[in-house]
């Protein structure tokens, strides 16, 4: 093993014992025949998508775990970008945090514990959302094979008015059932030929995603419109222009879902409109 692949197998698995090892027997029982060649971080890096595709008995436990009322409480806030609610006791924290799901940040946050499990959670609450999905053709793709923008945008829309509400029911965390969906409709949009990043954090008020297609990438921020609480358009779209610079893109999709009360059916309120960040990057703004 190169000192960089002992870097990168340390950190996607944070450690834990049981990724550390099965990204090890991955690479030297099937990616790397040869026992003369050394092993870098880009085998670590293709070992970490065999075992998030294949969801190995150890990560696939990771969803009994995660609908266990204790863990909710602490994992769906993590993932809506909210603080702990009241609810949450000091042995609900102490217990997710011995089943090595979440860690101290640095800076002081509640974070998912390391890269590997950040991808593998949400994925696993989806899978119910991506299971029930209906027949999707890929209206997306243009000639060339590559996402067009503009032909998503109306996959989306048209999909998420017919089916959204009916598979909220099928999300196992109700606040970010929203979430979940859109993870389920990107996770076919790239199924086969791309892959999806995602950023979260404890108190940020949103998520950030990133959907990478053969080569070209599309980032989205996620946000929600509680009651009592203002229009987050003018925030979304000031972190939204934030994520963008970091990832040096000139444009991107805010997602804003309306969950107050008596916002209306999802059929009628689900719309798009053309918006201009503050650092003069395109923003398409979807209402859902």
């Amino acid at each position: 093993f190169t000192p960089t692949a002992s870097a990168r197998a340390f950190e996607l698995s944070g450690g834990h014992p049981w990724l550390v090892n099965a990204l090890a027997k991955e690479v030297v029982e099937e990616l790397v025949e040869d026992p003369a060649r050394a092993i870098t971080d880009a085998d670590i890096d293709a070992a970490k998508e065999i075992l998030l595709r294949r969801q190995d008995t150890h990560l696939d436990s990771l969803a009994e775990r995660l609908r266990e009322p204790r863990v909710r409480r602490i994992i769906e806030p993590i993932l809506a970008g909210e603080s702990l609610g009241a609810a949450v006791a000091d042995d609900d924290l102490r217990y997710v945090q011995d089943l090595g799901l979440v860690r101290q940040s640095s800076a002081g946050g509640l974070v998912i514990a390391n890269p590997i499990y950040r991808e593998v959670i949400p994925t696993s609450l989806a899978s119910i959302a991506i299971a029930s999905l209906p027949q999707i053709q890929p209206s997306w793709l243009g000639p060339d094979g590559h996402i067009d923008e503009t032909r998503l945008l109306e996959a989306f829309l048209a999909f998420w008015r017919q089916h959204g509400e009916p598979l909220f029911a099928a999300a196992p965390y109700h606040e970010i059932a929203p979430h979940l969906v859109l993870m389920a409709f990107l996770h076919r949009v790239v199924n086969g030929g791309g892959s999806i990043e995602r950023e979260y954090a404890i108190g940020s008020g949103r998520m950030d995603i990133l959907v990478q297609y053969r080569g070209r990438r599309l980032a989205i921020e996620l946000k929600v419109w509680h009651d009592d609480k203002p229009d987050p358009r003018k925030d979304g779209l000031e972190q939204l222009d934030r994520y963008l610079a970091g990832l040096g893109l000139d444009h991107g999709w805010l997602v804003i879902f309306d969950r107050r009360t008596g916002a209306g059916r999802l059929s009628e309120r689900t719309m798009a409109e053309a918006a201009v960040s503050p650092g003069g990057r395109q923003v398409v703004v979807l209402r859902a």
